[in-house]
């Protein structure tokens, strides 16, 4: 299998949730994943471009998300990456239930960890957020067991 990988930078703005869960979609069906993955592969996705609009950039639309995916034969990994208010305590807002805004679930963090191999959250409050996800593809890989 190629290496391959996509840049991409979009507004913030739900609209362009559907438009990254496409982009995720077409790369699983490339790779051969099962239609379970690949629905894990959107909800990952969308969990974590949604975080960056509602969370990060408290829904302002002229800011930009930037989502990043990069795969070779033993990995996908997936980046989202907001320049928006940060995570003051990353622990406690990956917590189950945890969420900033009471009208929300707060089960994102818990679904990126759940259905991904890897998940690696930086932040630094004022200077935005990035969100690191890893599927591992080659099941010969001792780490996914």
């Amino acid at each position: 299998m190629k290496k391959n990988q996509f840049a991409l930078t979009f507004s913030s703005t739900a609209e362009n949730v559907g438009i990254a869960r496409m982009l995720i979609a077409s790369i699983g069906a490339q790779l051969d994943l099962s239609l379970n993955d690949i629905e894990e592969l959107k909800v990952v996705i969308s969990e974590a471009v949604s975080n960056a609009i509602i969370h990060g950039y408290g829904n302002r639309s002229e800011e930009l998300v930037s989502l990043d995916i990069k795969y070779d034969e033993e990995a996908l990994r997936i980046t989202v990456r907001d320049r928006g208010c940060g995570i003051s305590d990353i622990e406690q807002a990956m917590q189950p239930a945890y969420s900033s805004d009471p009208e929300r679930m707060g089960l994102g963090f818990v679904f990126m960890q759940s259905f991904m191999d890897e998940l690696n959250v930086d932040s630094v409050v004022a200077q935005g957020t990035t969100v690191t996800m890893v599927k591992y593809l080659n099941k010969n890989n001792p780490s996914t067991h």
